[in-house]
């Protein structure tokens, strides 16, 4: 009997999302978990553990501030849960970005240890993190993390591998149910009906459907093939389920429209494809028109600019089913939208007209009182992207710039006043307090921030105009006003007023003049006085007052008048006068009178002396030292103050060094000089200065030596055979004393030894001798004598006697003219130069190559130019020269001969074999041979080359090669070349061998290929950076480049630069419509390659519009808003919601991510008025805020009140109290308010109670709660840390009780307080930012 089998599948989906308004933690969670359950026919269940496909995504910062430019770990990609056969293999794939770049580590969420064998890694072609397991086992089954971190923080995403059962072993089951069967008797196998059979093959793989089949004697199988596919569409239809269906739009001309719908797949690899009027749409060839987006179950369509004929039907395909929609455009007449607004700009900043038509416009006009106003350097024209948004700057705003103004289109004109805001004057420096004598002149002077102002001078409250006491003047922005001769009854308060045109303020500045009683003030002081000694002296003082007298002091005692000292006092003039003055007299002198006092310093000044005997005697004789010794001049002198002393000699000032020692007192000098030497002689100066006088001493020193050598060069009158005659100068120098002779000494040229021939007295100068060898060549030299010493020598060039004969010079290199292996035979030429005497003949020599040793080759010289050596040994290399010899001796060797060896000659080369191309490049090819087959041993080979267009051969080396190959370098780019080669040896030059065709200068062909095996396929640009793209590669021929941006070549503003090897794309300044995916092709004759890159240029978005509150419910704001236009060009753009309270000037983020453009701000407090902005958000940063400008003000309760009615029977609604919405936790930062809300039904009206932990908080004055219309708040406003607890919400009527129960956490700085129950400790918990 047949077991029937029965599966029963559920399927349970839980999408949960947390968000932290805190930083640190985010977590978004998706959990879908599946039971099957298995019954057989007794009643028997298999049940499989429960398997949870779960997606989990947990952030944890650890940075509180993260430097520019770098990131915490993101997910670009996210890994997916997979079901998985038993037995099959798995395979996560994740991309991962951030700055530093962030390592990536995998864990199972059990915590076991990842199966041996699986292979971690990443692949740096697809940029993927990659973990691979392979023969998958139930134990496998489990969540896996994958946790991105780096230094900024963790990324944790969580994904579940589902093992499921195989197909072996899913039979294998089948057939134990069948065993565990009681025993039945064989009976016939029931055929199942049609339907049966069906439901059986939807479960069975293809390949057993005819096996099946056969199993169950179904015979039709094609009929029930063809069946099975029909119900397996439907099946697959069926797997597609709307959520929500597409709907028919309508935009304006220049708008943008997007079609929405929400589906479930039941396959994820469905393929879908979007049509319009029936047409495929191709995004990647609309130049951005039209832009596909998927979000979740979301699937979008979004076609931008609409003109007229973007109107049609537009159809959505997915699998085998479509959703038809309807697309109308209109064209609304031109207007404006927003008109021209009065603006008021504070003066110097910059004012702002804007204005938005309904449409584009090709062309508007700005007027200002009429006049056209055009972009300048004054004026700011500016135009929307949307082409809708027209603004006008006006920059540095100034009173001339008030008036209307106006733009105007067509027949359409918007106009408005523009008002200035006048800066305040600035005293950049005030007035200050003035003090003067009486009869000075007071000057009371200040300085503005601004020159067009007018000026107005007040004295203790009351105006004073210009008059011969007050003068006022003013210069640019600074304003003076100077009162000469001040008077007693000129003290008061001075008061500057400042005005300006389109500003009723006045701005002042004060100060006070103060006029004092005179005193006396020297008018003309004491000088410092220096007579000289017996001189008188005066102290003269002029003071400001005549009726003022003095004192005179010296040293600080009192002076009277005395026969030796004089005061006198003439009107303002005092004077002191000392007749004679004496060392007595020195010192200091004060004149002291009231509010006056001088001093002055009498000293005296005597002019530096010597005594006139010592100058006598210095002149008179000179001071003599010899050579060697020391000179020691000592000169007294007299002088006050102590002049100072200065030695020269010849003019020049002699400083301390180590042979000159300078000693210096009050009353002489001393010059000392050690070791004179004969340049020390000459006059010697002594000069004493001081600001009294000066005086000189003058002496002649003179140092005595050996004379110096005679003067010049030695002259020869005579040099024949028999006498030699010469003549000389006396020395320059003679040493300070007279020259008593000179020796005269010779020596044969080429010796060493000096032999005296002759003495003279010191006054002749020259000298003959005839004891000479006729050829002979002599040097003579001269020496100085006298009491002293000798001098040195003056040496004589060398001198003949008579015509000098000399050896021959060197015979030219002997040349090689035939060689056997007995014999070589050489020629040489005679010397040029035969040294004066015929020559006489020749010796040869000859010596082994490599030996120092030569060896005659003759007994005597020969006579003939020519000679044969015989003797020689075979194969011994030798060389030869030869010495000529005449009558004065032996010449100079010639240089050695070519090395020859001794043996029969060498036959040439034959044709070098087998020449051939091995290699080239752009500027070289190599090439290579074999060596030829007859003829002697090559020595080299001679390579020749020949251009295309050239008919001589030149050689490609200096040199014979030596080797079987060579490299020809220099060659130009792709020219082709004609080569040939020849070997060569001693024996001559072989015949040349010629490569069958020309070869050109390049590298071998090679396809293309990039060089950098790690390009990026993806890139952010900040918008207005420079977008560039290097890109390396090589190939041959170089292939072309073509760069293409959504599949279409680039035709915009990018500069594209090409070289042999590289290519550049470069867009300066970067915009969000350069956005796309680039491709850069390369292409040869032998292949092409291409590599993808996707750019995304992102930018700070640009703020949202058109702000609109409405309460909606009560204590609740709801908000709606326009979106930012960036919010379709970047998928990343949110907002953030923030509120107010009017009185306080600190706004609060209400919540951070909201994607919608409508958020509702609750928990807030009745009565009180609030303000609200929104901001847009992405990677990049924050946009401008939109503010609503108005405060919002939320109403209080309104009192009850009591109706009397007739009373009537009705249907009894009472029911105990229970949650539609029960309390939620709450995450709130130190100082923010705290609202927790809850709606409840009852009926009676349930009585509300609050609790914090177990204590009552109803009456307590700090919380303010409120109930209506069933949602119950409660507010805690300025939160602190110690508000962290568990908060509940108890509702009672007659009928029952309820309660609910939150959790507050509060944070602050990365610490995290939270109070689970009452009676429990608070937990804190450090969260790293």
């Amino acid at each position: 009997m047949a077991t029937t089998m029965s599966t029963k599948t559920t399927r349970t989906t839980t999408v949960v999302t947390e968000r932290s308004t805190g930083p640190g933690i985010t977590k978004v969670k998706k959990v879908t978990q599946v039971t099957k359950v298995t019954s057989g026919e007794e009643g028997e269940q298999v049940r499989r553990k429960p398997s949870v496909i779960q997606q989990t995504l947990n952030v944890v910062t650890r940075s509180s501030e993260i430097p520019p430019g770098e990131s915490i770990p993101e997910f670009d990609e996210k890994p997916n849960s997979a079901t998985v056969q038993e037995g099959k293999e798995a395979i996560f794939k994740v991309k991962v970005t951030g700055s530093p770049k962030p390592t990536v580590t995998w864990k199972r969420g059990s915590g076991k240890p990842i199966k041996e064998g699986a292979k971690v890694f990443f692949d740096s072609i697809t940029k993927d993190n990659v973990l691979k397991l392979d023969n998958i086992t139930p134990d496998d089954e489990d969540a896996y993390k994958c946790i991105a971190s780096n230094t900024h923080g963790d990324c944790i995403y969580t994904i579940s591998l589902t093992v499921t059962e195989s197909q072996d072993k899913q039979l294998n089951f089948r057939t134990m149910l069948k065993k565990r069967s009681a025993p039945a008797p064989k009976e016939e196998k029931k055929v199942p009906d049609e339907k049966e059979m069906w439901e059986i093959l939807l479960k069975a793989d293809k390949k057993d459907y005819e096996k099946i089949c056969f199993e169950y004697g179904f015979t039709d199988f094609r009929g029930m093939l063809k069946r099975l596919k029909e119900m397996k569409k439907k099946v697959e239809t069926e797997a597609v389920k709307v959520l929500k269906p597409l709907e028919d739009q309508e935009g304006k001309v220049d708008s943008t429209v997007t079609f929405e719908t929400v589906m479930e797949l039941k396959d994820p690899n469905t393929k879908m494809q979007w049509l319009k009027n029936g047409e495929p749409i191709r995004t990647q060839f609309s130049l951005g028109k039209f832009e596909i987006k998927q979000m979740g179950t979301k699937f979008m369509l979004s076609v931008k600019n609409l003109t007229q004929k973007d109107a049609g039907q537009y159809t959505l395909v997915v699998g085998d089913k479509k959703f038809n929609v309807q697309l109308n455009v209109r064209d609304d007449p031109l207007k404006f939208a927003v008109d021209l607004k009065p603006i008021k700009v504070v003066e110097r900043q910059t004012g702002t007209f804007e204005c938005r038509f309904t449409k584009k416009v090709p062309a508007v006009m700005w007027k200002f009182q009429g006049v056209e106003v055009k972009r300048d350097d004054k004026h700011d024209i500016t135009v929307s992207e949307d082409g809708l948004t027209h603004t006008l700057k006006i920059k540095d705003v100034r009173p001339c710039d008030i008036g209307q103004y106006s733009i105007s289109t067509g027949d359409q004109t918007s106009s408005s006043e523009l008002h200035i805001d006048r800066l305040p004057i600035q005293f950049t420096s005030a007035l200050k307090n003035v003090h003067v004598k009486e009869k000075g002149k007071a000057r009371l002077e200040c300085e503005l921030s601004a020159k067009d102002v007018r000026i107005m001078w007040l004295k203790n409250g009351k105006e004073i105009t210009r008059s011969p006491k007050y003068n006022m003047m003013r210069e640019g922005r600074r304003v003076e006003l100077t009162i000469d001769d001040a008077e007693l009854d000129d003290c008061g308060e001075y008061t500057v007023v400042a005005m300006q045109d389109s500003d009723e303020r006045q701005y002042t500045s004060s100060s006070t003049l103060t006029v004092q009683d005179r005193f006396a003030t020297v008018k003309s002081g004491m000088s410092d006085a220096h007579p000289q000694t017996g001189q008188p002296a005066e102290f003269c003082v002029v003071l400001n007052d005549e009726k003022v007298d003095g004192v005179w002091l010296k040293d600080g005692k009192e002076i009277t008048d005395s026969k030796a000292i004089q005061i006198v006092k003439q009107g303002a003039v005092h004077k002191l006068i000392i007749n004679k003055v004496s060392d007595e007299n020195e010192g200091k002198y004060t004149f002291r009178a009231k509010g006056a006092e001088s001093e002055a310093i009498l000293s005296i000044a005597d002019p530096p002396t010597i005594d006139p005997d010592v100058l006598a005697v210095l002149a008179k004789d000179p001071i003599t030292v010899k050579a060697g010794h020391t000179a020691t001049i000592k000169i007294p002198f007299k002088g006050k103050p102590i002049p100072k002393v200065t030695w020269f000699k010849d003019g020049i000032e002699v400083f301390e060094d180590d042979r000159t020692e300078i000693e210096k007192s009050p009353t002489q000098t001393v010059l000392v000089l050690k070791h004179c030497v004969r340049e020390d002689s000459g006059n010697i100066t002594l000069k004493l200065k001081s600001d009294s006088g000066s005086t000189s001493a003058n002496l002649q020193l003179n140092v005595i030596d050996k004379p110096k050598p005679p003067q010049g060069k030695l002259e020869f009158l005579e040099h024949t055979g028999k006498c030699i005659a010469m003549k000389w100068k006396a020395p320059r120098d003679n040493g300070g004393k007279q020259v008593t002779s000179f020796i005269i000494e010779r020596k044969l040229v080429g010796k060493k030894s000096w032999i005296k021939v002759g003495e003279v007295d010191g006054n002749t100068t020259t000298f003959s001798t005839n004891k000479v060898e006729e050829g002979k060549a002599y040097q003579y030299r001269i020496r100085a004598v006298n009491t002293e010493g000798v001098s040195d020598p003056l040496d004589s060039e060398d001198v003949f006697a008579g015509d000098p004969i000399e050896a021959p010079g060197m015979p030219s290199q002997p040349q090689v003219t035939d060689v056997t292996k007995e014999a070589i035979t050489i020629t040489w030429t005679p010397p040029v130069q035969d040294g004066g005497a015929p020559v006489m003949g020749y010796i040869v020599e000859r010596r082994k190559k490599g030996s120092n040793h030569w060896v005659p080759a003759t007994k005597e010289p020969i006579q003939d130019n020519k000679f044969t050596a015989d003797g020689l040994m075979e194969d011994v290399e030798y060389e030869f020269r030869v010495t000529a010899v005449n009558r004065a001796g032996v010449g100079q060797p010639s240089t050695a001969s070519n090395s020859v060896v001794a043996k029969d000659p060498i036959r040439a080369p034959g044709m070098v074999k087998d020449i051939k191309v091995t290699d080239s490049t752009h500027s070289s090819i190599s090439l290579a041979w074999d060596k030829p087959e007859v003829g002697d041993e090559p020595q080299g080979y001679i390579l020749e080359m020949r251009a295309e267009d050239a008919k001589e051969w030149t050689k490609c080396s200096k040199i014979p090669i030596t080797s079987t190959n060579y490299t020809v370098g220099g060659l130009q780019e792709r020219g082709k070349y004609f080569f040939r080669i020849r070997a060569v040896n001693e024996g001559g030059v072989g015949e040349p061998t010629e490569l069958n065709k020309g070869i050109y200068a390049m590298p071998p062909p090679a396809s293309p290929r990039f060089l950098d095996a790690r390009m990026p396929s993806s890139m952010v640009v900040r918008a207005g950076s420079a977008l560039c793209i290097n890109v390396g590669f090589s190939g041959s021929p170089s292939p072309s480049v073509i760069w293409l941006r959504d599949g279409t070549p680039t035709k915009g503003r990018e500069t594209i630069t090409k070289g042999p090897n590289m290519s550049q794309f470069l867009i300066p300044s970067a915009h969000r419509s350069d956005s796309g995916t680039y491709k850069i092709m390369l292409k040869n004759d032998y292949g092409e390659k291409f590599h993808d890159i996707r750019i995304r240029v992102a930018d700070f978005p640009r703020p949202p519009t058109n702000l609109h509150l409405v309460e909606e419910v009560p204590n609740t704001v709801t908000l709606s808003w326009d979106h930012t236009p960036d919010n379709i060009e970047d998928g990343r753009v949110h907002y953030v919601i923030m509120k107010r309270d009017a009185s306080t000037a600190t706004w609060f983020t209400v919540t951070e991510r909201v994607f919608g453009n409508k958020y509702t701000v609750t928990g807030l407090l009745p009565g009180r008025k609030y303000f609200f902005r929104v901001i847009a958000r992405n990677d990049i940063g924050d946009s401008e805020p939109l503010d609503y400008k108005e405060p919002w003000l939320l109403a209080r309760d309104k009192e009850r009140f009591s109706l009397q009615i007739k009373q009537y029977k009705e249907k009894d609604w009472t029911h105990a109290p229970e949650f539609i919405t029960p309390l939620k936790d709450h995450i709130i930062h130190r100082g923010y308010d705290c609202t927790m809300s809850c709606a409840i039904t009852g009926n009676p009206r349930p009585h509300i109670t609050w609790y914090k932990g177990k204590v009552l908080i109803s009456e307590n004055l700090k919380y303010w709660y409120t109930s209506s219309n069933g949602v119950c708040t409660l507010t805690i406003p300025s939160t602190e840390m110690k508000d962290a607890d568990e908060y509940t919400i108890v509702a009672e009527n007659s009928l029952g009780k309820v309660k609910s129960s939150c959790t507050l956490t509060m944070q602050e700085k990365g610490v995290t307080i939270i109070q689970n129950s009452v009676g429990e400790n608070p937990r804190r918990s450090k969260h790293i930012m």
